[in-house]
């Protein structure tokens, strides 16, 4: 490759290590002397198959992800997991807790309220400067989860600490931190980040369910944003058709 880098300081895409373009290089034509690009291979194969199990696995280890959570590769980025979200888990009592502190969290909140009441824990404001002490936060012990943003990059605040919710399934887009640092993911319900950040290149988002989480969803729900047929098919995205090209890249 060119000797000459670009020092990348955007909020992403992120500059990917200089290794793993040279493999893709390498591979782009052939992976692994199949005679057949990544580009190419069937979502149904046997050697996608393998490429998102060493995918699955990797990122089980990295983080240590305990066995009753399922790790989903989905399409539709972080603003299709504002709607999954919602449309996954406010079934239970129709109600959602929405920690906001940016314009992440904001997106989220007002998607969700198409498929439900929404909670703003905090009050409303246009100006997102700090995170208000927890002991002044508004949950409701009935909501069917607590959402927030751990890191806005937007307006640049980031939580240094993970929410106490008092026992409601915590919901965490990790999407510009993800995988910055170890992360407890048993303290979660769901956790997910858009790749394009801090895992590869854009076009699949990774989300990691907790187990008893799944079966919830709406019957609006479109099935390419539903983690239980998700599951069903293995966390794989078969049933809609997975982007191979972007999970070679991760894995």
């Amino acid at each position: 490759m060119s000797t000459k880098q670009v020092i990348n300081f955007g909020a992403g895409p992120a500059k990917l290590p200089e290794e793993v373009m040279e493999q893709v290089q390498k591979e782009l034509l052939s992976h692994k002397n199949s005679g057949i690009s990544v580009m190419e291979m069937s979502h149904r194969s046997a050697e996608f198959a393998a490429i998102l199990e060493s995918t699955q696995k990797l990122l089980k280890d990295l983080l240590k992800i305990p066995t009753n959570y399922k790790v989903l590769f989905m399409q539709g980025g972080g603003t299709g997991l504002f709607a999954a979200v919602a449309l996954n888990l406010i079934s239970k009592s129709g109600t959602a807790d929405y920690i906001v502190t940016g314009s992440w969290s904001a997106k989220a909140a007002k998607e969700a309220a198409k498929y439900g009441k929404v909670n703003y824990v905090i009050p409303k404001t246009d100006q997102y400067l700090t995170i208000p002490d927890p002991s002044s936060w508004k949950l409701d012990p009935n909501a069917s989860y607590v959402y927030y943003c751990d890191n806005e990059t937007v307006h640049g605040i980031e939580f240094p600490f993970v929410p106490d919710t008092k026992g409601v399934p915590l919901v965490a887009d990790m999407s510009s931190n993800f995988l910055t640092r170890p992360v407890d993911v048993s303290k979660f319900g769901i956790i997910f980040a858009g790749a394009q950040k801090n895992i590869g290149p854009a076009g699949v988002t990774v989300a990691i369910v907790r187990d008893d989480l799944l079966g919830k969803t709406l019957q609006i729900c479109p099935t390419v944003l539903d983690f239980n047929i998700l599951d069903i098919c293995g966390g794989k995205s078969l049933r809609v058709g997975a982007t191979q090209w972007r999970n070679s890249w991760d894995g």
